[in-house]
């Protein structure tokens, strides 16, 4: 009996995305567990696996195709001994999503509690309720496209974005009914409309219209939401690198020697100490809930990566119990993962404290926006030579600046100095490290 491959709910609050690509043809043998397509979510591209063997029979949903609903339909898998021929009666369009239990994931260790994702909404008998998806009454509001007219070819009814894109593209008066005909405005593209707000006519030829990906989106919206929600108060420190900088060199020599695979940056010494802080002053390591301040035990850092669709943030784990050697590895390859979009949920779920560094672009000091939940992050600016007092004398000495953004319904401003000065001992006091939190 052939087996309908659907699209999974890959991470709990996945609600639909990009089928990027597939690693399989029709007709290929697939196996069990091996990889059969790539899902684009608004964090990474996840590769999803077959959940039987068989024979890929049909590809329903081709590469590349946008807005994929979880649950959708988008290949048959046939058994070895079937053949072709019982696909005759199977239609290329997609299915449309199935009515599915609630799917709740393995949550990391100390992320936020995650809620059920729901099931798609079913119509009900009330005829006065329009059923449409999210992104189907995002299109036609932009387009100014009266829902109540449109026929949809969804369950029971439900109006698609690819309902109203098709309406959109073909001004299609089928689709509508005589009464609603008659009320609809002039339909307007959406890309023309975005830019005939953006820019003036004359010039809206001479503009390079970039379509927003699905990190992109999500990204605006978290900033958004973050200094609208979040009380932000900024304090800065600046620390001195000589007596780290110099143990980097040491360090790095004696792993040459040794061959062993590390290279020590002067960023892997912030995020252990870091860590060591948030072990000290455990209140920043901490989010904000309506009923209480969720205060993580487990000291799990966010590390900001630049990739090509946006930043993003891989989290690495219990840090304060690891090496530098092991920092300085693990940070690389989840940064290699980031910029080829392949990490999976669990690198970039959870995470109790960020850390962005803007330090190799030449940047002094800068002031970042709180990734949420989180309640603090730390703008790590470039290390350069400044004249200091030392012993009533004027020195030259190696310097940086770190300004911690905060959250003030979590973080009182004593606290977040608090935790500022733990900071400054470490990182100027490196030998300290080497006393916690496992082997250098």
């Amino acid at each position: 009996m052939s087996i309908e491959i659907t699209l999974p709910a890959v991470t709990p609050d996945f609600d639909a995305g990009t089928i990027n690509l597939w690693t399989k043809a029709v007709g290929d043998k697939v196996t069990e567990g091996e990889v059969i397509f790539e899902v684009e979510t608004d964090k990474a591209m996840i590769e999803v696996e077959a959940k039987g063997s068989g024979i890929l029979g049909k590809i329903l949903v081709e590469a590349n195709s946008e807005e994929v609903a979880v649950n959708t339909v988008v290949a048959i898998l046939l058994e070895e001994n079937e053949t072709m021929d019982i696909l005759d009666d199977l239609s290329s369009t997609p299915s449309s999503p199935v009515e599915q239990a609630p799917i709740i994931s393995d949550q990391p260790t100390g992320s936020l509690p995650v809620q059920q994702t729901e099931a798609p909404p079913m119509p009900s008998t009330d005829p006065k309720r329009i059923f449409s998806s999210p992104s189907a009454r995002r299109v036609a509001s932009i387009n100014n496209v009266e829902l109540s007219g449109l026929s949809g070819s969804g369950p029971k009814g439900r109006i698609l974005k690819s309902d109203v894109d098709h309406f959109v593209a073909n001004n299609d008066s089928s689709l509508i009914t005589n009464d609603a005909q008659n009320k609809m405005p002039r339909v307007v593209e959406e890309q023309d409309l975005t830019v005939a707000a953006a820019v003036p006519a004359a010039t809206a030829s001479n503009v390079d219209v970039i379509k927003h990906s699905s990190v992109r989106k999500v990204i605006a919206k978290r900033l958004v939401e973050s200094k609208q929600q979040i009380p932000h108060f900024y304090l800065t420190i600046d620390c001195e690198a000589d007596a780290l900088d110099n143990l980097r060199h040491e360090l790095n020599a004696q792993a040459q020697n040794s061959k062993t695979s590390y290279k020590l940056t002067i960023n892997d010494f912030i995020i252990k100490a870091a860590a060591l802080a948030l072990q000290d002053v455990p209140q920043v390591n901490a989010s904000w809930t309506d009923e209480a301040v969720l205060q993580y035990k487990d000291i799990d850092i966010s590390i900001a990566v630049a990739t090509e669709n946006g930043l993003i943030t891989p989290i690495l784990r219990q840090v304060d119990s690891k090496g530098l050697e092991v920092i300085s590895n693990q940070v690389k390859a989840l940064a290699e993962k980031a910029k080829n979009g392949r990490l999976q949920p669990a690198d970039y779920q959870g995470g109790g404290f960020s850390i962005s560094n803007l330090g190799k672009y030449g940047i002094k000091s800068f002031s970042a926006i709180i990734n949420p939940p989180q309640s603090c992050i730390l703008a790590v600016g470039a290390s350069e030579k400044r004249p200091v007092v030392k012993n009533d004398e004027l020195a030259i000495a190696t310097m940086f600046s770190c300004t911690l953004s905060a959250d003030h319904r979590v973080v009182d401003g004593a606290v977040a100095a608090e935790f500022l000065q733990a900071l400054k001992h470490y990182i100027e006091n490196p030998l300290q490290m080497m006393l916690r939190g496992g082997q250098y």
